[in-house]
């Protein structure tokens, strides 16, 4: 069956005033339609770049991303980005945020009133409907950022891409904004990839964990069924025993798998330096 989502074999090099850099080596994985695919290293494995890869942001060296049975070529907006800075524009109030990508996006084929009523459903999504006429500087933290989720959403992207949405944020905040994107997610039946550090999260909101090792030349270590089943509430999960054991195979290898296989990928961004 042809997966929906591919990073086919795809590396990345960069130049620097020392040579190449390879950041990424022969990344290689597949992801469902409505799926939920976390992926997880330490700081500098190549997380963001591989996330940049099916964003359109950045052309592999070698290899590539195929979205539905065509290659990314670049930026489209079929594939939304939800950043860990949230990247509003000041001057415009929640809903003028929404809507401009709406209107950038829609506005060709359709009215004003269904771009209103777009819009306005974004905004109840994330239930933000009351705070609409609200400029950034007048919301929290956690607010911001679903204004941005429901930017995305507005879209109506095929593929959801978030890079570290929640970092930012306190664990209160963090922890209603997790249980917001589960049940948004399931409503919506959207695939995500999302760029995470976090063990609990990634367990938590994801159908398949992808582990990276450590960089350079950073490559797929190793790819986590998550199997536990949904819709999944944080409490009941704190007892839970496959629970523990998925968060104990990532830290595992964290700990263990990432840093041996990002030593011999060290070795090999330097042989191609």
């Amino acid at each position: 069956m042809t997966p929906y989502l591919q990073v086919d074999h795809a590396s990345v090099e960069f130049r620097t005033p020392r040579g190449l850099f390879r950041a990424l080596d022969n990344v290689n994985f597949k992801v469902s339609e409505g799926e939920f695919v976390s992926l997880i290293g330490h700081s500098g494995c190549g997380k963001s770049t591989v996330l940049n890869l099916i964003a359109g942001l950045v052309e592999p060296t070698a290899g590539g991303v195929v979205l539905n049975g065509r290659e990314v070529a670049g930026p489209g907006p079929e594939r939304a980005v939800v950043f860990q800075n949230h990247s509003l524009l000041p001057w415009l109030t929640a809903y003028g945020n929404i809507h401009l990508a709406v209107e950038k996006v829609f506005g060709a084929q359709e009215t004003a009133a269904q771009l209103k009523a777009r819009t306005e459903a974004a905004l109840e999504l994330v239930g933000l409907a009351k705070a609409r006429d609200k400029r950034p500087h007048e919301l929290s933290g956690g607010m911001k950022q679903r204004v941005g989720i429901a930017r995305a959403l507005a879209m109506e992207p095929k593929v959801l891409l978030m890079d570290e949405p929640f970092g930012a944020l306190d664990a209160l905040t963090r922890a209603n904004l997790q249980d917001s994107l589960m049940e948004i997610q399931a409503k919506l039946k959207c695939t995500v990839v999302m760029v995470t550090h976090d063990v609990d999260e990634a367990v938590l909101l994801s159908d398949r964990v992808v582990m990276m090792t450590n960089g350079p030349a950073a490559t797929i270590g190793e790819i986590l069924d998550v199997k536990l089943p949904r819709p999944r509430q944080r409490l009941k999960l704190a007892e839970d025993g496959e629970y523990h054991r998925a968060c104990a195979a990532i830290l595992r290898f964290l700990h263990q798998g990432g840093a041996e296989r990002g030593h011999a990928g060290a070795a090999l961004a330097l042989a191609v330096g």
